[in-house]
């Protein structure tokens, strides 16, 4: 059975970086847009980081342009507009697709494990994935659930 500690990832700078970085951690997994009427989440996206990184939790955002053009074309614009409006420290990865023929295998296979209201497709930005300490979906939310709703669930994992 695979988990998300098989796939990898490319940092900004198009680094890859093997997920197993973070196996031992709850993670919530995020396709983020910083022009959309969701992108406030990013404040609320930092304030569960800051409440569980020191236990264990770790939130890995993935901005996506393959919803209405919502999202910055130079990866370093996307970075510095989420830092300077939102605070955000969690890590944020290089723009990824998260449906279709190049979309992102990590999505594909978190897509696979929970799927949506109607479909596995992801239908919009800040949809979100609850991942447990062994690497396994256990979660999703849809992009108009706040963050701060996830923390009960998160607290499970803990």
């Amino acid at each position: 059975m695979s988990t998300i500690y098989d796939f990898e990832v490319k940092k900004p700078d198009g680094e890859l970086l093997s997920l197993k970085e973070y196996e031992g951690k709850p993670l919530v997994i995020v396709n983020t847009a910083s022009k959309c009427g969701f992108t406030p989440q990013f404040g609320g996206l930092q304030e569960l980081y800051e409440d569980y990184k020191d236990q264990g939790l770790t939130i890995l955002g993935f901005p996506c342009d393959q919803f209405n053009d919502q999202e910055f074309e130079n990866i370093e614009e996307t970075t510095e507009f989420c830092q300077v409006n939102y605070g955000v420290t969690f890590p944020m990865f290089a723009k990824v697709d998260v449906n279709g023929e190049s979309a992102e295998p990590l999505f594909t296979h978190l897509t696979s494990e929970k799927k949506g209201m109607l479909s596995k497709k992801i239908k919009w930005n800040f949809t979100k994935f609850l991942v447990d300490r062994n690497g396994q979906v256990v979660e999703r939310y849809a992009p108009q659930t706040a963050p701060e709703k996830l923390a009960a669930d998160v607290e499970k994992l803990l």
